[in-house]
């Protein structure tokens, strides 16, 4: 008489099925969390913005100079101190377009506040909500830059900042963060300078043309001003 099958555990089939789901399912979701933490998140909007390059423009001349800066970046003060009234002259004359990247590549210097994060997510809250006062609200936070090492300023500050200079409308999104993931992911895209293996501050481009920093003497007539005489 011939022996009967061995008969099938179908309750373990259908365990292991059920783990090879999981695992799967799982995947699928570190997949999408690690897609979503890496795309733009939530864009300000803005006439004065442009969603695809991050660029907060100021002014509407031919001619246009991108700065990509990090509010905890000494030499980024430094620039500003020596080339911004200058820039703002062009700006005013109708000479160029002033293209503001605010970006965070010094978070690692806020003893974990993330400081660079936050007022670059400040400056982009100003420039949705009174996008005319862009430019001052940079000015201000430069003016009024915490020390590297330091925690930097708290939202209530950058509040308070933003509404010296007239920006009412911005508080929300400064301590919600509204753009925080919009920063990070636009830091990414910053070019790097001529001669460098990675990103730094200030990153300067003169129509469109990346130029290293070694190039800036301190002199705004001759490194910027004279580049767009005609």
């Amino acid at each position: 008489m011939a022996r009967a099958g061995k008969k099938t555990n179908w309750f373990a089939v259908w365990v292991s099925i059920a783990a090879v789901v999981a695992v799967v399912v799982v995947g699928a979701l570190v997949v999408w969390a690690n897609n979503a933490s890496s795309g733009p998140g939530t864009a300000p909007q803005s006439a004065v913005i442009d969603d695809e390059t991050g660029a907060i423009a100021v002014g509407e001349g031919e001619g246009t100079i991108d700065t990509y800066v990090d509010f905890m970046c000494p030499v980024c003060a430094s620039f500003e101190a020596t080339y911004g009234s200058a820039i703002e002259s062009m700006v005013e004359d109708g000479t160029i377009t002033l293209n503001i990247h605010p970006i965070s590549i010094l978070d690692r210097a806020s003893a974990g506040s993330e400081f660079s994060t936050r007022a670059a997510n400040a400056m982009y809250a100003v420039a949705a909500n009174h996008p005319d006062l862009a430019l001052p609200y940079l000015q201000a936070l430069f003016a009024n830059q915490p020390a590297e090492g330091t925690t930097g300023l708290s939202n209530e500050e950058l509040i308070a900042i933003a509404e010296q200079v007239g920006a009412t409308d911005a508080a929300e999104d400064i301590n919600a963060g509204t753009y925080a993931q919009f920063v990070e992911y636009m830091t990414k895209q910053t070019p790097v300078q001529p001669g460098q293996s990675g990103i730094s501050t200030p990153t300067i481009a003169i129509d469109g043309e990346v130029i290293s920093n070694s190039q800036l003497t301190g002199d705004p007539q001759a490194d910027l001003v004279a580049k767009f005489t005609r």
